[in-house]
């Protein structure tokens, strides 16, 4: 379990702007969030500091209760298996799909957004930024399920779609057994900056997109 942030980097997310995520704070404080990946230094002078989706996920967390029998809430994340908030990549165990998960979605998107915002040379947001090409699986992973598609259960062969890393640079496979489902999964990415083709599994025949990240 990843360590939660200490009272006084709990402070300092909880201080952030509630827009921009701007933050304040020493230093050192900024510095370890963002060795943590809460936090990112915005390339261009003056160089502020701003929250990640993760740190936008734990700032709006409520705080783990002190006290003796408390365990520690871990670290919210956009990737997976890191914390309370991970991308679906698919075929993980049921789990909650309702209200709140929608609502941890988009969250997390809309950090996403305000990262590609803040962190793309000119501010473009509609084209991944440097973040997703270093977590190319829960950046598509995120892109689909924050335009509703479902991700594939823990059973092989079942409906929804699947994220998985390539040997190529910088490209992921999505898989979906409805040719449907497929394409409309492909138009998603597609619209969030990446750019995706269709191609056929030489032993299976199935189909599958491939998608990268598109840097114009």
């Amino acid at each position: 379990m990843t360590r939660p942030p200490t009272a006084a980097q709990r402070h300092v997310i909880d201080a952030a702007d509630p827009v921009t995520g701007r933050l304040k704070g020493t230093e050192a404080q900024l510095a370890a969030l963002v060795k943590r990946e809460l936090a990112f230094r915005h390339p261009r002078p003056p160089h502020d500091h701003f929250l990640t989706p993760a740190g936008h996920r734990i700032r709006e967390a409520p705080e783990p209760e002190s006290g003796p029998g408390t365990e520690p809430v871990a670290e919210a994340s956009v990737t997976a298996g890191s914390g309370v908030f991970a991308a679906r990549i698919g075929g993980e165990e049921a789990a909650d799909g309702g209200p709140s998960r929608i609502r941890e979605v988009h969250s997390a998107w809309q950090g996403l957004l305000e990262m590609r915002r803040m962190t793309n040379p000119d501010g473009a947001t509609d084209r991944p930024c440097g973040w997703e090409r270093t977590h190319l699986v829960q950046a598509a992973a995120l892109a689909l399920e924050a335009a509703g598609h479902p991700p594939a259960g823990a059973s092989a062969g079942g409906a929804g779609y699947r994220v998985r890393a390539t040997p190529q640079p910088e490209a992921v496979a999505v898989r979906e057994p409805d040719p449907g489902a497929l394409r409309a999964c492909a138009a998603t990415l597609e619209k969030a900056g990446w750019q995706v083709g269709e191609h056929t599994e030489p032993r299976t025949g199935a189909r599958y997109v491939l998608a990268s990240p598109r840097r114009v």
